[in-house]
């Protein structure tokens, strides 16, 4: 049996705290985060409902991070890895296309580390 390798343990822990606290503002303070960062939330259902997923997503690597085995989590880094890379294309379109503002680069930062450590430990441990 393969097993969640250590370094995909601590990234799920940290990416569960990440979308945590992400999730939660987007969830619950739409309008304040999106005028703090100016890039206001003209209509906050689809800022509440990025929020619910990234809760969601949170969520799924805590129930990973309680895994040890390879083939329980392998599902949930495959999903990680198509939807951090797609955000952060997402992201950079929206940067370079339609002025979105500087705190733009803060998530395209965040979610091509996610790209990144989720596809660095896509292997199991023996």
């Amino acid at each position: 049996m393969k097993k969640v390798r250590p370094g995909l343990r601590v990234t799920f822990v940290a990416h569960a705290i990440a979308a945590l606290a992400f999730g939660l503002i987007y969830l619950f303070i739409p309008d304040i985060w999106g005028d703090l960062v100016n890039w206001p939330a003209p209509e906050t259902a689809p800022y509440r409902l990025i929020g619910a997923a990234m809760l969601a997503f949170g969520a799924s690597s805590v129930l990973a991070y309680r895994e040890v085995d390879w083939d329980k989590v392998i599902i949930i880094v495959r999903t990680e890895i198509v939807w951090t890379a797609l955000a952060t294309l997402v992201l950079l379109w929206a940067l370079i296309f339609d002025g979105a503002p500087a705190i733009a680069w803060l998530y395209v930062v965040l979610m091509a580390v996610w790209t990144v450590l989720f596809s660095i430990f896509y292997n199991p441990a023996p």
